[in-house]
């Protein structure tokens, strides 16, 4: 399967509706000057989602042998407008996952 139909078997399983890939878009993200992030975001058109039409979605290896890979997907709503912003929430909340753990 590739990268792409991956994302939207993501998607479909976690929104239960189906998508459309539109584009790819580059983002870096830098606190304090330093990169904390730098990969494309995926963006998809969302067909019959009763909140949204867009969603934005990429995967990253972890350290994680069951779960080599972790997909991310974050729905066009609230702070969250753009790739960019989408990349700055997933950051935010693993933040904070990592900080009650």
């Amino acid at each position: 399967m590739n990268y792409i139909k991956e994302l939207k078997e993501v998607i479909r399983k976690q929104y239960g509706v189906e998508s459309s890939h539109l584009e790819s878009v580059p983002v870096i993200e830098t606190f304090n000057g330093q990169t904390v992030w730098d990969g494309i975001v995926e963006v998809f058109q969302l067909h019959g989602h009763p909140m949204t039409d867009t969603a934005y979605a990429w995967s990253h290896s972890t350290d994680d042998q069951a779960n080599p890979i972790r997909h991310i997907t974050e729905l066009h709503l609230g702070p969250v407008i753009s790739a960019e912003t989408a990349v700055r929430t997933a950051i935010l909340q693993e933040f904070r996952a990592n900080a009650e753990a």
